[in-house]
């Protein structure tokens, strides 16, 4: 049986450089902050005004995110040394792979930690960590509310854990039926996939290594229940960014104490390469809106048009870089100020970016060349496999976006 790839240090980078062709390859950061000072420069800003503007922007939500990122980060690193499976390993790591894309804040751990127990369903569990990674909570929909300021509200939080979970079912199930075309279409059903007889695998206690995300999971749910207790301490941890640090403490206490330094290593490194576009892209969204009135950016109560601006910026952010980790860091400050002039629900909001993060799955992500060298390693034929991730991850965002669409108008 082909075993995964390792991770690719791109995953989250934020220095990924732009594609070659008629533009200088850069870093996104250094794109950034280069077409902030070209903004304010060609908008009249003065030097002082637009050095104490890019400042103030910069740090504006750098430690919140810090508070997010570093435990999450630890979560990745800690179970992406393990080998996750059980005796049921192929329906276990297809219906688990949703969970294990949020739990691990991250599409190519959870990919690489079931696809050893995936055998045929390879692609099942592809799509569906992609697809939880990006909709559930605390993962996709907790680092875009906090770019956009609404990650405190206790009534916001329950209401993207729950349609989070009503999105992730339906596109789950799209990228399963997506993979079952894409293997038939390639002659045979099993072209991609080992014999049922090398997927059998030892069963290492899916219990104990799921603890984390239970403690996550039972920390949140409280948190909405009881409310505040007065505790600093307890209401912290009933908070999401107190939960991830208790299921991170946890990850680690379940970590051999020789690698828990390479664990905290490989966390800088992917936190600190974040914070920077974080703090560029918040420096452009201060810039742009001292130049612009917030108020001129959007048509009030055109909440159709605004849940499609927001898709469309998402998808350009997606396609320049690839990281689905960056494009979230990056897109949410600078949609920030669209949100606010248009009035849109911020949780509908929050889902537009997420959805719109899914365009697409193309070699310029890492997540690419994981599926691409495990799942679909048959293939000959590169624009096959770019045909077969980049179809199944658009379908899931456009069925997305219409059911968002639908509980926009009908339900919110």
């Amino acid at each position: 049986m082909a075993q995964p790839t390792s991770l690719p240090s791109t995953n989250t980078s934020a220095t990924r450089a732009m594609p070659a062709g008629l533009l200088p390859d850069m870093p996104l950061v250094i794109w950034m902050v280069f077409v902030t000072m070209m903004l304010a420069f060609a908008g009249g800003m003065e030097t002082n005004t637009f050095i104490s503007t890019f400042n103030s922007g910069f740090g504006r939500a750098l430690g919140e995110f810090a508070l997010i990122l570093l435990p999450s980060f630890i979560l990745a690193a800690t179970l992406s040394r393990r080998e996750i499976s059980s005796p049921g390993a192929e329906k276990a790591a297809a219906i688990g792979a949703p969970a294990a894309g949020a739990g691990m804040i991250c599409p190519d751990t959870a990919y690489a930690a079931l696809s050893p127990a995936a055998g045929r369903r390879k692609l099942d569990v592809a799509f569906g960590a992609y697809a939880g990674f990006k909709l559930l909570y605390p993962a996709g929909p907790l680092i875009v509310a906090t770019g956009l300021g609404v990650a405190g509200d206790d009534t916001a939080t329950g209401e993207l854990m729950l349609l989070g979970i009503a999105l992730t079912i339906p596109l789950a199930i799209a990228g399963v039926i997506w993979a079952r075309l894409a293997v038939r279409q390639n002659g045979s059903s099993d072209a991609n996939s080992p014999a049922p007889a090398e997927t059998k695998v030892a069963d290492r206690n899916l219990l104990q290594s799921f603890a984390p995300f239970i403690v996550l999971a039972a920390l949140l749910g409280f948190g909405i229940w009881v409310g505040q207790t007065g505790v600093p301490i307890i209401d912290f941890l009933l908070l999401p960014k107190g939960a991830l640090v208790a299921a991170a403490v946890l990850a680690l206490a379940q970590t051999p104490s020789n690698a828990r330094r390479a664990c905290f290593d490989s966390t800088v490194r992917r936190t600190s390469s974040l914070l920077l576009v974080i703090g560029a892209a918040s420096a452009f969204g201060a810039v742009l809106t001292t130049l612009v009135p917030v108020d001129d950016l959007v048509p009030q109560g055109s909440g159709t048009f605004a849940v499609l601006g927001l898709f469309c910026l998402t998808v350009l952010f997606k396609l320049a870089q690839g990281s689905s980790m960056a494009t979230f860091a990056a897109v949410a400050p600078v949609a920030a100020p669209v949100v606010v002039a248009s009035g849109l629900d911020p949780v509908v909001a929050v889902f537009a970016i997420c959805l719109g993060s899914f365009i697409a799955i193309l070699p310029n992500d890492s997540y690419y060349w994981l599926v691409r060298r495990d799942a679909l390693e048959a293939e000959t034929r590169e624009l096959r496999v770019i045909g077969i991730l980049t179809g199944g991850a658009v379908l899931q965002a456009l069925l997305g976006l219409v059911i968002l669409l639908m509980a926009m108008w009908f339900w919110l």
